[in-house]
């Protein structure tokens, strides 16, 4: 009894077969259908292999949302060569808030302004990265620039050579508000009002703002990250020139496969102009670079293909190649002779008593 009742299972479960089987003996290979199938099977191939290419690359996930750390400071890291010595100039920080910061991280030391050729030769790189990428934060957040120097190799100045410039290099710690990095002539002194600076003492021959920035970025150092000014070199055409950077920073929450870390990105217009009160061109000589802090917080995320999504386009890759030969195979070749006489045959030659079936037709016919 239960055998019975087994079996009128299996007969009801095949009965729901989906996918019938042709017996072996209506089956015919030929030589195009192997050329096909070895078609099919190459190209299966090389469609897969590129979509497990597909699926290790990655790809950088953009959100956006209001900035909330508004108390904490923000680090200012800055490494500039000005071609004037270092006892004619002075550097500091005015904020929004006539808030002056104290400039003691910050180093004064006599170099010479040309630089020798592994410190331009890195430079160099650095600025051909920044122009030959359309999208350059892409690039950046996923590599991290992985053929650039973690840091800029060591100045080699030789000692008898005239030191005539000065390198401004270390770091401050600003408030989170607007404010104005600059270097201008003599060194600065508070006052009631904000601050000044000591110029008077200085001849107006000695003003040269020619100057290079090395590195000049906002936050935390990333080792491997470059940034829109790095490697800027810029000549005075005269002695009262004016140089000025508007820079806006948008603080950026970076979370990648590599690394994890907080870090500010920036944008940056220059604009540069001679000094000359007699032609209505005011101002003081100077590098001034005004930086604003965008109120909208930037999180990067590195994204990567789920397995599952891997797996069910290999699958739809791999069936609809199947599905595509399997349907091109089946076609009867319409203009063929060879299909003609059989159908002919079964049509005009009929033999009672010989039992066939036409496979190519599907007729089920006696013939």
């Amino acid at each position: 009894m239960r055998r019975l009742t087994k079996k009128k299972a299996l007969h009801l479960v095949k009965g729901l077969d989906a996918f019938p089987k042709v017996p072996d003996s209506y089956v015919e290979t030929t030589a195009s259908g192997g050329t096909v199938s070895l078609m099919a099977f190459t190209f299966m191939l090389i469609l897969a292999f590129l979509e497990f290419f597909v699926y290790r690359e990655t790809w950088m996930h953009y959100e956006y949302e209001v900035d909330k750390d508004f108390k904490s400071k923000l680090r200012l890291n800055v490494d500039i060569t000005v071609a004037m010595k270092c006892q004619y100039i002075g550097a500091d920080v005015l904020d929004l808030a006539e808030t002056m910061v104290a400039s003691d991280g910050l180093n004064y030391e006599p170099v010479r302004f040309v630089c020798l050729f592994v410190l331009g030769r890195t430079l160099q790189h650095i600025q051909e990265r920044l122009r030959e990428e359309h999208s350059l934060q892409h690039v950046l957040f996923k590599s991290l620039m992985k053929d650039s120097p973690s840091s800029l190799p060591p100045r080699e100045d030789h000692p008898s050579a005239p030191q005539a410039a000065c390198r401004i290099h270390g770091h401050l710690y600003v408030n989170k508000v607007a404010g104005n990095f600059h270097i201008t002539v003599g060194k600065a002194i508070p006052h009631p009002r904000g601050h000044a600076h000591l110029a008077a003492l200085v001849s107006h021959d000695s003003y040269n703002f020619s100057h290079r920035i090395d590195h000049l970025s906002f936050g935390e150092k990333l080792h491997g990250t470059i940034n829109p000014l790095d490697g800027t070199e810029k000549i005075s055409p005269d002695h009262n020139h004016m140089f000025q950077y508007f820079i806006t920073i948008v603080p950026t929450k970076l979370n990648t496969y590599q690394i994890a870390a907080d870090t500010h990105q920036y944008s940056v217009t220059e604009r540069e102009r001679p000094i000359n009160h007699a032609a209505g061109s005011h101002g003081v000589s100077g590098i001034f670079m005004k930086y604003d802090i965008s109120s909208l917080m930037v999180r990067v995320t590195e994204q990567h293909m789920p397995f599952w999504k891997f797996l069910v386009r290999l699958c739809g890759i791999v069936g609809g190649i199947f599905s595509t030969t399997g349907t091109d195979e089946g076609l009867p070749p319409v203009y063929s002779p060879a299909w003609l006489k059989p159908t002919l045959y079964v049509i005009f030659n009929p033999e009672p008593d010989v039992w066939s079936c036409d496979v190519s037709l599907d007729w089920q016919r006696c013939a």
